[in-house]
């Protein structure tokens, strides 16, 4: 068995005082007064009461019809102070207007055109009937007004209003073809046509149309001071006037080959987008204004004939007129159709 040692008694003067309380004697015993709150000193001044606070008495409540509107209270702008060094405004320069041409208007006399002297020649009657040669140079000019649209839609300027005809050799039929060609021209509604007789050694456009002889292109040229539309002639056809050749001189090549040609056959043109100017020139291998106009102009038309006209001659002729972009061959005095079509024969006017 294990030894176990013995509980000591409490000492003598351990012994339990009279009158104490179980709760005392162990406070005692097991040292509990360790544990307890400090001693409140006995010398300690008496604590002060506060006085409660006195409620406040409630604000007496204004009426709401009592109550003054507050005056409005004016809003206060504060001007801004004006800048100490403002830049100078500078202002964009107005706009250069661009100088519209205005449309040139030939004030000419108009002279009367004898319909019966254009029948005798074989050439287009105005007001007429629909002829075989009517109807085969409305499909001509069609052709050539197309082309000229083009050309002006390209950017041609008042060169896609020029057509030149021309022609190898004499008698081949070139200023019949201008004439006829410039007539069914000015039977459109939009369009009017200028025919300007170019041919100075021999010119025959007056004479065929009956107009009667004056000053004219070779006057515009040699004279700075001359203003070429008061030389145009106006005829009692409607969109058709003629400008005469002028006087000959011996250096009609170089007048054309000038500077000035090139602001004379804008004024014709100028302000007019929808006329067409058509130059009746001398044979390209029998005079040199031919060659020189070509570069003035944005179509040729070449007459050839079909009888007279040889490949040599019209090869030749097309080289000289290599400074117009777009050169155009006209059959002339064809007395037969491959495919048998007689032009005008719809209308009964036919052969």
């Amino acid at each position: 068995m294990s030894k176990h040692s013995n509980i000591p008694f409490p000492a003598a003067e351990d012994k339990v005082r009279e009158g104490e309380s179980l709760l005392e004697r162990a406070v005692k015993a097991f040292d509990l007064g360790t544990l307890a709150a400090p001693p409140v000193p006995t010398n300690l001044a008496p604590a002060r009461v506060k006085p409660l606070a006195r409620p406040r008495a409630p604000e007496p409540v204004v009426p709401v019809e009592a109550v003054t509107p507050a005056a409005p209270i004016e809003a206060v702008v504060e001007t801004p102070a004006p800048a100490e060094a403002a830049a100078p405004v500078v202002e964009a320069p107005a706009p250069v207007p661009v100088a519209v041409p205005q449309p040139v208007a030939f004030a000419g006399t108009k002279h009367h055109i004898d319909r019966e002297h254009l029948r005798q020649q074989g050439l287009i009657v105005p007001e007429g009937s629909v002829t075989a040669l009517l109807e085969e140079f409305r499909i001509v000019k069609r052709q050539l007004l197309l082309q000229a649209a083009d050309l002006r839609n390209q950017g041609g300027g008042a060169a896609a209003q020029r057509i030149l005809v021309c022609s190898p050799h004499p008698g081949e039929g070139k200023t019949y073809c201008s004439i006829n060609l410039a007539l069914s021209i000015a039977a459109e509604t939009e369009t009017d046509v200028l025919l300007v007789d170019a041919d100075f050694a021999k010119p025959s456009v007056l004479s065929a149309l009956g107009l009667p002889g004056g000053p004219g292109l070779m006057d515009a040229l040699t004279d700075p001071s001359a203003d070429v539309a008061d030389f145009v002639l106006g005829t009692d056809i409607p969109g058709l006037s003629v400008l005469p050749a002028g006087n000959a001189n011996n250096a009609d090549s170089e007048h054309l080959n000038s500077s000035r040609t090139a602001s004379i056959l804008d004024r014709l043109t100028a302000g007019a987008p929808r006329r067409i100017v058509i130059f009746d020139s001398p044979p390209a291998l029998a005079a040199a204004p031919a060659a020189s106009l070509a570069k003035y102009v944005g179509q040729a038309v070449m007459i050839v004939r079909a009888d007279r006209t040889g490949q040599g001659s019209l090869e030749d002729a097309i080289s000289l007129l290599s400074g117009c972009p777009n050169i155009q061959l006209l059959l002339n005095a064809v007395n037969f159709s491959p495919s048998g079509r007689r032009f005008g024969s719809y209308y009964g006017y036919g052969a």
